[in-house]
């Protein structure tokens, strides 16, 4: 046993000796084996290290070689790149020496036709102009460039010129009415273009003035546009006065054909109408009554409607033109320039039409200073139509000179000046009327003064608002704000009823020149009649109740006065039916001479008187047909009445052998007789 556990370790360790030596032995070998490759390594390094050291010597070499070459290279290229330059540069600078002569056909053809073309050939010269300004200022070629850019510049402005001129034509008068027609039964107006320049021809015009303003350095076009553009403004505005003028007397009432021509679906349909024109028209028809105590000829009164109707559509005209051009102009004059161009190019046309207010202004003058106060009537449809359209002239105008803006209401106030002096210098015309005897009607009828102050005053009613507001204009004291409505509206009713008290005054006055009271009265009757039927019927006496509301019960007082003064002619005629004087007698018995002779002369006072009054007042007139039936009717019952009352008291009475001497009229004839009165026909 002890043995053999001594044995087991030493077994161990022999085991243990020959696998440590076993490993020993193949960690030699490995490392013999790891000797022998690095030694292979070494030499393979230093092989590989001499080919590259071979490798690298003869890149160096090849580098050497090269890199002379490529410089060499790269400066042949950039010599090549500057000849390149160079003679591109020669081609640039020999075209600008060439430009005058390859330009000078296109420059001298002119720009007709072909536009663009002309203007690339101008845009070459300037480039040349601009290469010898920079590089050869003393060259002569300059001067030639330079001359053939100014030459083309004036042919420029002279196409300009030449297309304004040869399609700026002035608009056709009815088209121009068609723009300025209102037709009040179309909600919705159809909106007139009036087209100056063809498309085409404009596009044109807008291309050289760009051109100009751009590159001409040239402002003398736009003095060119305007002169030619107003010219155009004035033709078409006189060409619509022309056409007035032409056919105004024989159609009446213009209007523009092409409008119907539009509306062929509503062929009923009237003919449009500015604002107004009804009242307008009146005009004429008060003009002609009030001149013919002038003498003055119908077809001068014709041509004085036309004329007021032409002025009329002519301020309507130009502002519609004269917003047209604007628009036009806004599409070729430069922007900072247009407002002046603007002001320069309606001078013309607007100085012509205020020149023509003036006109009208000073014919009113001169009429007035004649009495002739009919002819204020010219300047309320006029003064009218500037008043109400004068929003949209301020606003054409607007952005012109004062002096251009301050031209229609200078013109407004001449207009509201003489025509407040007119309507004070006619009251005081109707107050200060002399009293001539021959001028009183025979018959007693309503005198010329009277029925022309109605119509003057009609004619009031028809524009009261603008009759009003020059009244007003001429109150000192007041402010623009105080120019109300109401105000005006007061200001016309005490003008109206101051005209109206100096009528009466001076028809009081002029009854006076009658020797029979009678015919006084019938005179003053017809007279305030005539005045009251004619406020009634015309509206006019809504206008007076304004300031004097018993103003219809005064008329109708005075009125009933005068026939009560009338009727008292016939008291001489009825005083001789009375009892006075007459004799007391008892049936059967007979009648002094004395008392026989009164009754017959109170038959013969009767008969005489009758006849007498009837032969005078047949001739009398009293026109109203309702007052005559009146007076007549209640005349011949007082006096019938009182003539059958007298014949009952006569008729058992013997006063005569020859009755029939005295009772010449049985009281049915004396109804006849006075139912004859003022009828000039009987």
């Amino acid at each position: 046993m002890g043995i053999t556990s001594r044995m087991i370790p030493t077994e161990d360790a022999s085991a243990r000796k020959r696998e440590i030596e076993e490993k020993l032995k193949q960690e030699q070998e490995t490392l013999s084996f790891i000797r022998e490759n690095l030694e292979k390594s070494d030499q393979l390094t230093k092989g590989m290290v001499s080919i590259l050291s071979s490798f690298e010597s003869r890149l160096m070499q090849l580098e050497n070689s090269i890199i002379p070459v490529h410089k060499q290279t790269e400066n042949l290229q950039r010599l090549q790149e500057n000849v390149d330059k160079t003679l591109s540069c020669m081609d640039h600078v020999i075209s600008y020496y060439h430009v005058a002569k390859d330009t000078d056909r296109i420059i001298r053809e002119g720009p007709t036709g072909r536009l663009d073309e002309y203007l690339a050939c101008i845009a070459k010269i300037q480039k040349a102009v601009e290469y010898f300004q920079d590089n050869n200022p003393d060259s002569p070629e300059l001067n030639t460039v330079k001359a053939r850019f100014e030459k083309g510049k004036e042919l420029l402005e002279a196409e300009f010129r030449s297309l304004l001129t040869r399609y700026s034509k002035p608009v056709p008068p009815i088209l121009i009415l068609d723009a300025i027609s209102v037709d009040d039964e179309l909600e919705v107006q159809e909106e007139v273009v009036l087209e100056h320049l063809p498309e085409a021809v404009l596009q044109d015009i807008i291309c050289i003035a760009g051109w100009l303003v751009e590159y001409g350095r040239n402002q003398d076009f736009m003095n060119v546009y305007f002169q030619i553009r107003s010219n155009q403004l004035d033709r078409s505005i006189k060409g619509l006065k022309d056409h007035f003028r032409k056919n105004s007397a024989s159609s009446g009432i213009l209007y523009s054909p092409a409008v119907q021509t539009k509306r062929k679906d509503t062929p009923t349909k009237k003919a449009p109408k500015r604002p107004g024109y009804d009242h307008d028209l009146r005009v004429k028809h008060h003009c002609d009554a009030l001149t013919e105590k002038h003498g003055a000829a119908s077809g001068k009164d014709d041509v004085l409607d036309i004329e007021i109707d032409s002025y009329i559509h002519c301020i309507s005209a130009f502002v519609k033109l004269a917003q047209s051009e604007y628009s036009l102009l806004t599409e070729i004059i430069p922007e900072h320039h247009q407002k002046k161009t603007f002001d320069s190019l309606i001078q013309e046309a607007l100085d012509n039409l205020m020149l023509e207010g003036d006109n009208i202004v000073s014919a009113a003058r001169r009429a007035i200073m004649r009495h002739d106060y009919s002819a204020v009537l010219t300047i309320f449809p006029i003064l009218r139509h500037l008043k109400l359209n004068k929003s949209e002239f301020d606003s054409t105008l607007q952005g012109t000179a004062a002096s251009t803006k301050n031209k229609l209401p200078t013109l407004i106030t001449s207009m509201e000046t003489i025509g407040a002096k007119a309507l004070e210098e006619f009251a005081d015309s109707i107050k200060n009327d002399p009293d001539k005897e021959y001028n009183m009607p025979k018959d007693g009828t309503v005198h010329e003064l009277t029925s022309n102050a109605i119509l003057f005053l009609q004619q009031l009613l028809d524009f009261h608002e603008t009759a009003g507001a020059m009244l007003a204009s001429q109150e000192s004291s007041l402010s623009a704000t105080s120019y109300t409505s109401d105000f005006n509206k007061k200001l016309l009713s005490t003008y109206i009823c101051k005209v109206l008290g100096n009528l009466q005054l001076n028809l009081l006055s002029k009854s006076k020149v009658y020797e029979d009271s009678a015919l006084s009265a019938i005179f003053l009757h017809n007279n305030y009649n005539y005045i009251l039927k004619s406020l009634e019927k015309s509206e006019l006496i809504q206008l007076v109740t304004v300031t004097q509301k018993t103003a219809e019960r005064s008329y109708k007082e005075l009125i009933e006065q005068q026939i009560h003064t009338y009727k008292s002619s016939w008291l001489k005629v009825t005083e001789h039916l009375t009892d006075r004087n007459m004799p007391v007698f008892q049936p059967g018995t007979k009648l002094k001479d004395k008392e026989r002779q009164v009754i017959k002369d109170k038959f013969k006072g009767f008969n005489d008187g009758l006849e007498e009054l009837c032969k005078i007042q047949k001739g009398w007139a009293i026109p109203d047909k309702e007052q005559r039936d009146f007076i007549r009717r209640s005349q011949k019952k007082v006096v019938s009445d009182a003539y059958r009352t007298f014949l009952q008291r006569c008729a058992n009475i013997s006063f005569t052998k020859n009755p029939e001497k005295y009772h010449k009229y049985r009281p049915e004839e004396v109804e006849e007789m006075i139912e004859k009165l003022f009828d000039t026909s009987a």
